[in-house]
């Protein structure tokens, strides 16, 4: 493999992903829980869209929703493990130019699409508990299919300049990557050339991205007053029941997100490998534990699955 660490050169053919930095030689041990999660995503998430495909009762907004919450999920395991499996397993670092900027697009797309979706969900549980009687007339199916629409709009448009600004710059010191993955502002920062219009815009995706969260928020202070407002404590319960695993979700997308941000803006002394770390959860965790969070706190796939693997077993 060639060295490019000193080569000058201004359109690189190809990337050089170190994966984690400073733990080499743990790189088998790592990758046995990469493996793991993988495996768990694939199968959690297909299970998810196989349950609502055959019930016909799940054929709600909710469950829509759900759907394409799995669908993001295996896009975005997809997009980052095998590659870091490669790296961890065949110390296959090498990525070619575009195929790296192709990785970059889809993970940013598809994890800015991922919050999109959880604001729709947060909209359809609002309708559901402040609104249960328009339900139907407001969720309709084509009204979903236009939402599911407008959040991959977004997505795709917000996150499109990516690899384009990427491109234009000329990259004359190194092509390693110490990263995992094709990160955006881990590629960026190898360019030598001024690259303010990428951080700028970057800085601007993030704060997009992150406004989810305030009509997020919004919505559920709406739906915790509604739900107060019920006449007993059981109603208050059972109500709350149904936003549960949207919550949990959320905080699992999130809260790891929040950290690796928080922590790559300020925490100058914190190792490498921790931030990739960081980077790597904050990317893989979600995947493996949505389908365990709806199939877990949600009755009608849980039942469901009880029913297939008891009909399997006799």
């Amino acid at each position: 493999m060639a060295d490019f660490n000193t080569t000058d050169f201004t359109n690189p053919s190809t990337f050089i992903i170190l994966g984690i930095p400073g733990l080499e030689e743990a790189y088998v041990w790592i990758s046995i829980p990469f493996c793991a999660m993988y495996a768990i995503a694939i199968l959690g998430n297909v299970t998810i869209l196989f349950i609502v495909k055959i019930e016909r009762s799940l054929h709600e907004p909710m469950y829509y929703f759900l759907c394409m919450l799995a669908i993001t999920d295996l896009v975005l395991s997809t997009s980052t493990l095998p590659k870091m499996l490669s790296i961890f397993w065949f110390n296959a670092r090498e990525i070619d130019f575009n195929a790296c900027l192709t990785q970059m697009y889809f993970i940013h797309c598809f994890s800015a699409m991922e919050s999109g979706i959880f604001v729709a969900m947060a909209l359809d549980r609002y309708v559901a508990i402040c609104h249960p009687l328009r339900h139907s007339t407001i969720l309709t199916n084509p009204m979903v299919a236009k939402i599911g629409l407008a959040v991959i709009l977004r997505s795709s448009i917000l996150t499109l300049p990516y690899p384009f600004l990427v491109r234009q710059w000329p990259y004359c010191r190194t092509n390693i990557i110490p990263h995992s993955y094709c990160d955006h502002i881990a590629i960026v920062k190898l360019a030598c050339a001024d690259i303010r219009v990428s951080s700028y815009y970057g800085l601007f995706v993030v704060i997009s991205v992150w406004l989810d969260v305030l009509f997020i928020t919004m919505s559920y202070t709406q739906i915790l007053r509604a739900i107060f407002r019920l006449p007993t404590k059981d109603a208050r319960l059972k109500t709350f029941g149904t936003c549960s695993s949207h919550l949990c979700a959320i905080l699992a997308f999130y809260i790891p997100q929040f950290f690796y941000s928080f922590t790559l803006r300020f925490g100058q002394n914190v190792p490498r490998y921790f931030l990739i770390h960081i980077a790597n959860v904050y990317l893989l965790v979600p995947p493996v534990l949505h389908p365990i969070i709806y199939g877990m706190r949600t009755k009608q796939i849980r039942d469901k699955l009880l029913q297939l693997f008891t009909h399997t077993g006799t």
